[in-house]
């Protein structure tokens, strides 16, 4: 199936490792140019130099603070000065740290409302411009199953990654007229080093091996196992691309059923 993104232009966010770095590698893998960012300048160049060498494609790899607003406009208007389009925006950052809600602290929320949503706020307001000149677009958010279920000890995004949601939603419904699609995606237990960090933290506090955790949390999903990143970035670069032209304001999980919910 020809997705029609080659030669397309693509920006993702927090894309150094994890669910952000297989997403911009499978956009890559279609044809997609990328300008690709992440805190740490040394691990986003490294992996912009992995998919220019995999792949073939150029990549833009810059060390971005999605939290400043600034430092994202310099780094959208970069992208669309050195490819003279932007047709795709991923948004996603890291998760806030796991805590349960007596242990947060005011200034660990502020960076939660920071860092998980107005990051996507900020994002949103850089690329949509670019789209509406083109009257296409592609604009997708890397949330969490907590938008539909929430997660033990992860009161921040529990609380926080909902906002995203109505963000969507509300995006779609004012720019869909504009041919601009609007989605957002919820990952459930997927192995990546958040996961593994999550881990960590409940071992130490349950007396369980990480080994048993993760055999929890694959007994938890209806395929009884932890998804992949490739796996999660499929979708990803499926709902990016052409052929879901009619597919808009949606929140999908790639949760391998573990969400119990019917809506």
């Amino acid at each position: 199936m020809d997705l029609g993104l080659k030669g397309r232009v693509a920006v993702v966010a927090a894309a150094s490792q994890g669910l952000g770095f297989s997403v911009a590698s499978g956009l890559a893998a279609e044809g997609a140019k990328l300008a690709i960012c992440s805190r740490d300048q040394q691990r986003i160049s490294a992996a912009g130099e992995k998919i220019r060498a995999q792949h073939g494609v150029e990549v833009i790899a810059d060390a971005v603070d999605v939290t400043d607003p600034a430092a994202v406009h310099r780094f959208v208007q970069g992208a669309a000065d050195r490819f003279g389009r932007i047709d795709v925006c991923v948004t996603n950052a890291g998760g806030p740290p796991a805590k349960n809600f007596l242990d947060t602290t005011n200034d660990e929320w502020r960076r939660a409302v920071e860092t998980n949503f107005l990051s996507a706020v900020y994002f949103a307001k850089e690329v949509i411009p670019h789209m509406q000149r083109n009257r296409w677009g592609r604009f997708l958010t890397i949330t969490s199953v907590s938008v539909k279920q929430p997660v033990a000890d992860l009161i921040y995004s529990n609380a926080v990654r909902p906002a995203v949601v109505g963000l969507v939603k509300s995006l779609a419904n004012e720019f869909g007229k504009d041919n601009i699609l609007t989605n957002n995606i919820g990952p459930g237990y997927t192995a990546t080093d958040r996961l593994k960090d999550l881990a960590a933290m409940r071992a130490k506090a349950t007396g369980a091996t990480e080994e048993e955790l993760f055999g929890r949390w694959a007994a938890d999903t209806a395929v009884k196992r932890v998804g992949t990143p490739e796996e999660f970035a499929d979708l990803v670069v499926f709902l990016a691309s052409e052929r879901a032209s009619n597919i808009t304001g949606q929140t999908i999980l790639v949760d391998g059923g573990s969400y119990r919910g019917l809506m």
